[in-house]
């Protein structure tokens, strides 16, 4: 439901009551039966037929939208009409209307990386029941440039740039509804978005900028510090592995025997050894402790001095952290072969990402082609000048306050063995919710979950296949608030809690049953998220942007961000 239908329909309700007060206005006696739910908590809601075919949609008159085709489509579940279309100037939509079945549900997907592409991509949610079965109509968007992942794309061009940053998902959102709505003949009854990495970013930033467009949200390993992430993250995951001569000092081949260390020295630490820890946090692993002559059973001290500089995250020469602590945590070595390269002339993937967003995205109306990444300072100087972006581009706002009165709830989640955006991004962000609004009120509409072993989005070591919107939709539609998320791979199944509960084995059956594992809540959690990009999570720090030719121009035009780079 729109924060507009839930504004309109408040007004209503108070309107008849003052009627009935009057006594101008009649109620029935007779209650009409509560709706059914499912054994999931969905609404169990009748399916709606279309009122057009799939080759009216071409036909329909929408603002500053073009449909270039409508086709339908009979593999899968369940068949569907798929449209594809332009929101002016340049954002690429997909969008899938069952032509059958359909339940009244939309579900929109994020877009990771620097986008590029429409792909509908369902991700952590492919489980859903309703996704799973074909009965939600689903879009999403290239947000607003096609191909070059490098960043090129937003050279002298502001309003890519915008639509990136946040007007791409806003426009598709209400582009789609207003499809759904002309082929249906009614509007959804609940919209849903589900994203991670930079997908994660967006749904926060829906939920920030744009509190009406969803009812519920999933919002998976936010890239949500966007302008942190792609630079002084990323360029430090390959700084910290050079030597004085720009060589390189770790390769990927000690990676297991890092690995091996950290889960001999922390895996029982929350009382199983199980090649997992339930959080990484209270591992305090000493690389030194691999240190020896022999290459092939230890570190050397350069190698030792880089796994901890790796674990550490971003500093200057004075110690300031330029990104939150932890940069990696223990238990995810295995997956740092995205910046760990296996040869000298391998160049890590950590690169790219850093010297795509430096060259054209990090600094607004300078971009430069020939930027590279000995050009970043590690400082704190440079860290202010670098991170001017963060005011359209990062999605840090901690206050959701108009997303929660419009009735959304918010389900965060993230991998502990993310080798891409540190878990404790999110928890960072976390914290900075429950600190603006408080604990209590941020329990009432949001959850945070945890996943043990699970990389970046999924994969990894530990169970990494999971269901992430049915329990956001249930929480929506029937008031069952999530708890217990149930997580697998081809061998284990893990239940994984709210934080900050966790999994405890109630030590009888098998360990790689989900059945056997209990909620456990520690009376304290690791916390120390102490950086100089702490103000980041603020309220009222973003930005409005416009194209006016090449020059982005945005409001309001001198922030707090602007006044800390000088």
């Amino acid at each position: 439901m729109s924060w507009s239908f839930v504004r309109t329909t408040r007004r209503l309700t108070a309107v008849a009551g003052v009627l009935i007060v009057a006594g101008l206005l009649q109620v029935p006696v007779a209650q009409s039966a509560p709706p059914r739910v499912t054994a999931d908590g969905l609404r169990d809601l009748p399916a709606v037929a279309p009122v057009l075919s799939c080759a009216d949609v071409p036909a329909l008159k929408l603002p500053q939208v073009t449909v270039q085709s409508a086709a339908l489509v009979t593999t899968g579940a369940a068949p569907y009409c798929e449209v594809r279309g332009t929101i002016a100037p340049a954002d690429t939509i997909v969008l899938r209307l069952p032509v059958r079945g359909w339940t009244q549900r939309y579900v929109q997907t994020g877009c990771g990386g620097l986008c590029g592409s429409a792909n509908i991509d369902f991700g952590q949610a492919s489980d859903c029941p309703p996704v799973n079965d074909g009965t939600v109509a689903s879009a999403t968007t290239d947000m607003g440039h096609q191909g070059q992942n490098d960043g090129s794309w937003a050279l002298d061009n502001p309003q890519a740039q915008i639509d990136f940053a946040y007007r791409g998902v806003h426009v598709t959102a209400e582009v789609a509804k207003a499809i759904i709505t002309r082929f249906y003949g009614r509007a959804p009854a609940y919209s849903y978005f589900t994203g991670c990495s930079d997908g994660g970013r967006e749904a926060l930033m829906e939920a920030q900028r744009y509190p009406g467009d969803f009812d519920g949200i999933a919002a998976g390993a936010p890239a949500n510090d966007e302008a942190v992430q792609n630079t002084f993250h990323h360029a430090w995951n390959v700084v910290a592995n050079l030597d004085a001569q720009g060589h390189y000092i770790l390769f990927a081949d000690k990676l297991p025997l890092i690995h091996n260390a950290v889960l001999n020295a922390c895996d029982a630490l929350d009382g199983l050894r199980d090649g997992l820890l339930d959080d990484p946090r209270n591992c305090h692993f000493d690389p030194g402790t691999l240190v020896c002559d022999n290459p092939a059973t230890c570190l050397t001290r350069a190698e030792a001095d880089v796994v901890r500089r790796l674990h550490d995250g971003a500093v200057d020469a004075q110690g300031n952290r330029l990104e939150p602590a932890i940069a990696h945590e223990w238990g995810s070595e295995l997956e740092w072969t995205l910046f760990i390269p296996a040869t000298p002339d391998q160049t890590p993937a950590s690169v790219g990402f850093a010297e795509s967003y430096l060259r054209y995205l990090a600094f607004p109306n300078a971009q430069n082609p020939d930027y590279r990444l000995p050009d970043l300072k590690f400082t704190v100087n440079s860290f202010w000048q670098t991170v001017q972006s963060s005011s359209y581009m990062s999605s840090m706002d901690p206050d959701l306050t108009a997303f929660r009165r419009g009735g959304g709830k918010l389900l965060l989640w993230h991998g502990w063995s993310d080798q891409h955006i540190s878990p404790q991004s999110t928890l960072a962000y976390w914290d900075a919710m429950r600190d603006t609004m408080g604990g209590r009120t941020v329990d009432s509409f949001a959850r945070l979950y945890l996943f043990p072993g699970m990389a970046h989005c999924g994969g990894g070591d530990g169970p990494n296949v999971t269901d992430v919107l049915t329990p956001v939709m249930a929480w929506v539609e029937s008031g069952k608030a999530p708890n217990r998320i149930v997580a697998s791979n081809a061998t284990r199944s893990r239940p994984v809690y709210p934080y900050p509960t966790v999994a405890r084995y109630d030590g009888t059956g098998s360990i790689d049953d989900a059945a056997n594992f209990g909620p456990y809540t520690p009376r304290t959690q690791p916390e120390d998220y102490r950086w100089v990009g702490q103000r980041l999570y603020s309220h009222g720090y973003q930005t409005w942007c416009q194209a006016d030719g090449t020059t982005l121009v945005c409001r309001p035009s001198r922030t707090w961000l602007t006044r800390m780079a000088g």
